[in-house]
C-alpha cells in the first residue's frame, strides 16, 4: 500500500505552508533599516541624527537608522549619489546629489554681517577697503561669502597687511573670544558668520558687536538683490532676520535686515518608496520636541516652504512625494500600504485551500481504489475456487491471508468508515468458506492448516 499520502505528511506540509506565511508576514511587519550618512562631523547635525537615532529605536518606530559619518558635506552628499546611503545630511549650496529630494530642512543660515554703529557699513559695497572678521567658519562659508563679494564687484583678501587695495575686503580670521578685543583695537570694522540667526552663538556674536558700540546699536549690511542674487546662485535662498532678534532695548535689529543664506537638509534618494519617507519625515517631526532635550539643533528642524504640490515637485530643490504625503496628510493607511501582499496572501491562501480539498477528495479516492481492487480480487477467488484443484486451493487461500494482512495494515495507516471494512469483512470470510466448501467437496484435508491462518487474522482484525 502507497504511503505518499498519509495524514501526518499532510500535516507536515500545512505547518510548512503557514510557516512560510508568518515569516513573509513578520518580514513586512520588521523595522526598515536605512543608512545614513551625516557631516560635517564637527557640526550640530551628527548629534541631531545620533538623538533621532536613539529616539526611534526607544519609541519602536517602524524605522532604523545606521549612521555613516564623514567629515564634510561634500562626502555625504557623494555616499547618497554613489547609493552607499539612503538618507543624506546635504548642503545644497556646496553639493547637491543627483538623486537626492528634501526630507526636511535641518538648519538654516543665513550670511550675517554685523558692525558697532555708526559704522555705516550697511550694504555690500560699504566693506570697500574693510577689515572683516569671520568666526568658526566652513570652506562652504567662505565659498558663499566670495560669491556675494564677486556678485557686488568685491575681491575677497585672506590675510595680509597694510593699506587695503580698492575694490578689495580684507578678512580676518578670529576665535569667538577674541572678537571683542579684535573691536576695541580696531583690527576689524565687522564681522561676518554664516549660521541660523537665533543660535546661541549668533546671539553672542551680536551682543559683542552691540558691546562695541557706544550708541548699543548694531548696523548690519542687508542683501536687497537677493532674488536676483539667488537666479544666478540658485542653491541659495532668501532669508528675513526679523527685527528684534537679538534683543529689545534698543532693538536689535531696529528693521528686518534681508539676507541670502544656505540649509542644511535631509535628503533621500529618490527612488526611496513614499511610504518610507513619509515614515521618516513623520517620526523626525514628532520626535522633536524628545530630540530637543539631548540636543538643542532639533529646535530649528522645519519643513521646507511651497505653496502648491506641483511647485514642491518641481522646484530647484524638490521635496520628496513621500515627505508631501506627511506634509498634506495624505500617507497611506495599512490597508493602502500593504493591500497587494494582503491580496496576494489571500489568493495563496485559497489556493492552499483548493489543493488541500484536492487532495482530500483524492485521498478519498485512493482509498476506494485500493478497497475496489481487494472487492474484486476476492470475487475472483470465488469464482476460481470452484475449478481449482487441491494446490490451485492453497494458493488462493495464501492469496485470501495476504489479502486480509494488507487490509489489516491499511486500516492501521488510515481512517476507514466502518461500512467499507464490514463489506471486505464479509468479502474475506466468504472467500474463505467458498475455499473450505470446495476442499470438503474434494476431500482435500488440508484445509484444516488454513484454520490457524483464519484464526490469526480476525485477532488481528479485532485488534
Amino acid at each position: 500500500m502507497t504511503t505518499a499520502f498519509r495524514p501526518e505528511r499532510i500535516f507536515l506540509v500545512t505547518s510548512l505552508v503557514l510557516t512560510a506565511a508568518a515569516a513573509i508576514a513578520l518580514y513586512l511587519l520588521q523595522a526598515t533599516t536605512l543608512t545614513i550618512a551625516v557631516a560635517p562631523r564637527d557640526g550640530t547635525e551628527p548629534a541631531l541624527i545620533r538623538a533621532y537615532a536613539e529616539a526611534l529605536k526607544t519609541a519602536q518606530k517602524g524605522v532604523r537608522l545606521k549612521i555613516l559619518p564623514f567629515d564634510d558635506v561634500r562626502e555625504s552628499a557623494k555616499a547618497l549619489e554613489q547609493g552607499k546611503a539612503d538618507l543624506a545630511v546635504v548642503r545644497p549650496d556646496v553639493d547637491l546629489p543627483a538623486n537626492g529630494l528634501t526630507l526636511a530642512i535641518l538648519r538654516d543660515q543665513a550670511m550675517l554681517i554685523a558692525s558697532p554703529a555708526p559704522s555705516g557699513i550697511t550694504s555690500f559695497p560699504g566693506l570697500a577697503r574693510k577689515r572683516l572678521g569671520i568666526v568658526a567658519h566652513r570652506d562652504a562659508d567662505l565659498w558663499l561669502l566670495k560669491s556675494l563679494m564677486s556678485y557686488y564687484g568685491l575681491a575677497l583678501q585672506e590675510g595680509g597687511t597694510g593699506p587695503i587695495p580698492a575694490g578689495q575686503v580684507r578678512l580676518v580670521p578670529l576665535a569667538e573670544d577674541d572678537l571683542a578685543g579684535a573691536f576695541a583695537q580696531k583690527r576689524i570694522d565687522a564681522v561676518v558668520a554664516v549660521i541660523a540667526p537665533a543660535a546661541p552663538m549668533a546671539l553672542r556674536l551680536v551682543g559683542t558687536v552691540q558691546a562695541a558700540s557706544r550708541t548699543r546699536k548694531v548696523d548690519f549690511v542687508g542683501v536687497e538683490d537677493g532674488p536676483a542674487i539667488i537666479e544666478r546662485l540658485p542653491r541659495l535662498q532668501a532669508v528675513t532676520v526679523p527685527a528684534g532678534l537679538f534683543g529689545g532695548s534698543p532693538k536689535v535689529p531696529e528693521e528686518e535686515v534681508k539676507t541670502v543664506g544656505a540649509s542644511y537638509r535631509l535628503m533621500a534618494k529618490a527612488s526611496m518608496s513614499r511610504t518610507v519617507a513619509a515614515d521618516v519625515t513623520q517620526h523626525l517631526f514628532e520626535l522633536r520636541s524628545r530630540l530637543s532635550d539631548a540636543t538643542p539643533a532639533a529646535d530649528y528642524v522645519a519643513a521646507p516652504a511651497y505653496e502648491t504640490t506641483a511647485e514642491a515637485t518641481s522646484a530647484r530643490l524638490p521635496i520628496h512625494p513621500g515627505a508631501i504625503d506627511y506634509f498634506e496628510r495624505e500617507q497611506q493607511g495599512f490597508i493602502e500600504r500593504y493591500g497587494d501582499w494582503v491580496y496576494l496572501l489571500a489568493v495563496l491562501g485559497g489556493g492552499f485551500g483548493s489543493a488541500l480539498a484536492w487532495l482530500r477528495q483524492r485521498l478519498r479516492r485512493l482509498r476506494r481504489e485500493r478497497i475496489d481492487v481487494v472487492m474484486d480480487r476476492l470475487l475472483e477467488i470465488l469464482a476460481e475456487a470452484r475449478g481449482a484443484d487441491a494446490a490451485g486451493l492453497d494458493t488462493l487461500t495464501g492469496e485470501v491471508d495476504a489479502l486480509a494482512a494488507d487490509v489489516v495494515r491499511y486500516t492501521r495507516e488510515r481512517e476507514t468508515d466502518t461500512r467499507t471494512m464490514a463489506a471486505v469483512m464479509i468479502a474475506i470470510e466468504t472467500a474463505r468458506s467458498t475455499i473450505a466448501d470446495c476442499r470438503r467437496m474434494t476431500g482435500n484435508a488440508t484445509g484444516g492448516a488454513a484454520e490457524p491462518r483464519r484464526q490469526a487474522f480476525r485477532l488481528s482484525a479485532a485488534e
